[in-house]
């Protein structure tokens, strides 16, 4: 009788123990909940960030506090003794922003991916495959070239695309640059693809003849299959805040140190002297919409550019921005969208939650 023929390198790897997993710029754990999620056997043996709050939060929601420390300082042997066959890599996206000086790698957020990266070449044990994500504009960086010269010298292929979560029926515009990378010993499922930059899923690629889900198509078209933001939202803030419209700068002001058990709904509504000065700049969302703005760290602070706003009132009908004035801003119920909204539109999971001293600003 024929013997059946030995397993590939990567089907060997998943009969066996867990895929053991290294996070770096861990942040809250978006990566490793999207591991999670995944369904992939894998098991996070260390996680790195330097944010102190961040880690407060990912310890809250996986027992674990991150490895705190300058990710510059670590070497090659220090990795090694994890033998971790993957990477998660989120590094700072601020050398890459349209808002930004866009220095690249000569900007000093920079240096700790570019450290990582030449370390693998040093190791021992280096990992056999790396997920990396960061905005749009990375995969035109210099940053991004020394990332492809590294893996392609160690014999990685790789598959890259910039995906929003509109193409997945999430209503949130958010485009985003991921790196698929693993060592050739290992196959993807679709190696049709290896070393080249999409911008459609490849699962949606395979399964139609024609691009309708790819970014580069207006959003208006993929907003259709979106849901609406109404499924996003926390009925309790959408029940009481349309009652109270009356909120000043000097309440929202105070409730920025609120511990999220402190925070009521009427710390949510946009105060009249902001709405007087930047309505005109302002993105305004209907719980109907099918889309809404990328929030940024700014949100909560500024109203310009860092995220969308809710209108509330039951009132009034969605109304293009152009023709909004003043006094019609005013009657709209404005509020800004909670901290756990906003990890809605991320997709988090119903579990994910801030400790009690993160005060509602930090969140």
């Amino acid at each position: 009788m024929d013997q059946p023929p030995p397993p590939r390198p990567s089907e060997a790897m998943e009969a066996q123990a867990p895929w053991r997993v290294l996070e770096f710029y861990s942040g809250i754990g978006g990566m490793r909940y999207s591991l999670a999620s995944s369904g992939v056997r894998a098991e996070v043996v260390e996680a790195f960030d330097i944010n102190d709050v961040a880690n407060d939060v990912y310890e809250r929601n996986f027992g674990h506090r991150p490895c705190q420390g300058n990710i510059q300082t670590l070497t090659a042997s220090d990795l090694d003794k994890y033998k971790a066959h993957a990477w998660l890599l989120s590094p700072p996206c601020q050398p890459y922003t349209r808002q930004g000086l866009q220095k690249h790698s000569a900007d000093a957020r920079a240096f700790s991916f570019i450290k990582i990266l030449n370390l693998m070449q040093n190791m021992n044990f280096p990992p056999q495959m790396l997920f990396v994500e960061n905005v749009v504009g990375f995969e035109v960086s210099d940053t991004h070239d020394q990332l492809i010269e590294v893996l392609s010298s160690l014999n990685f292929n790789t598959q890259e695309f910039i995906l929003s979560p509109l193409q997945f029926g999430v209503p949130y515009s958010r485009p985003r640059y991921f790196c698929l990378a693993k060592h050739e010993s290992m196959c993807f499922h679709n190696p049709s693809v290896n070393n080249k930059l999409l911008r459609t899923p490849t699962c949606l690629t395979l399964n139609s003849s024609t691009t309708q889900n790819s970014y580069e198509q207006n959003e208006d078209v993929l907003e259709v299959v979106c849901k609406p933001i109404r499924d996003f939202l926390e009925i309790h803030i959408m029940d009481t805040v349309d009652q109270d419209c009356s909120a000043t700068t000097s309440d929202f002001e105070k409730a920025g140190g609120c511990t999220p058990s402190e925070t009521g709904s009427h710390d949510y509504i946009v105060p009249l002297s902001l709405i007087e000065r930047w309505g005109n700049a302002m993105d305004i969302v209907y719980p109907e919409s099918k889309r809404c703005c990328c929030f940024t760290k700014s949100y909560y602070r500024y109203v310009k550019g860092t995220g969308s706003l809710l209108a509330t009132s039951k009132d009034h009908k969605p109304v293009p921005k152009e023709n909004l004035e003043f006094s019609s801003l005013n009657e709209l119920g404005l509020r800004f969208f909670s901290p756990r909204e906003v990890a809605n539109l991320h997709s988090f999971p119903s579990s994910f939650c801030f400790p009690d001293h993160i005060s509602f600003r930090q969140q």
